[in-house]
């Protein structure tokens, strides 16, 4: 079992390198600033205080994709589905695109209406998704 949780904390941190690889060159492809949102916690009471803001947005972002990671694994494995691929896909592609709405509660780019950093938003984290569910499949 520790083991095990050991593989998906690593799952999730090269699923969340990725991630960060992927909405980066989003960014520089298409100028959307959604990559942003990767490492926005302003909306966290006492976080929000927290310095370097850049260390505590990447500590927040890959403290988020491991427990992700750890956490669905777990909630898939009752069904037996903990080794498919299409359910992490899923659940990070419709959990990411709720997610951005805390884009609402945010000084910081991308605003809520914007449908394109939305639909990029989203596209990567179906990436994360693919990433994590293809490492389970192979590691564990």
């Amino acid at each position: 079992m520790i083991k095990t949780i050991g593989k998906l904390a690593l799952i999730g941190f090269i699923a969340g390198l990725v991630l960060i690889a992927v909405m980066k060159v989003i960014q520089w492809v298409t100028g959307s600033p959604a990559y942003v949102l990767l490492f926005n916690f302003d909306y966290i009471p006492v976080v929000n205080t927290w310095e370097p803001v850049w260390l505590v947005g990447f500590m927040f972002h890959n403290i988020t994709c491991i427990v992700s990671a750890v956490v669905l694994y777990f909630l898939l494995r009752p069904f037996g589905m903990e080794k498919q691929i299409l359910p992490y896909v899923a659940v990070y592609s419709i959990g990411g695109g709720l997610l951005f709405s805390l884009t609402a509660l945010s000084e910081q780019p991308p605003d809520f209406s914007d449908g394109e950093a939305w639909i990029w938003w989203t596209l990567a984290h179906a990436v994360f998704g693919w990433v994590v569910g293809g490492l389970i499949r192979r590691w564990i």
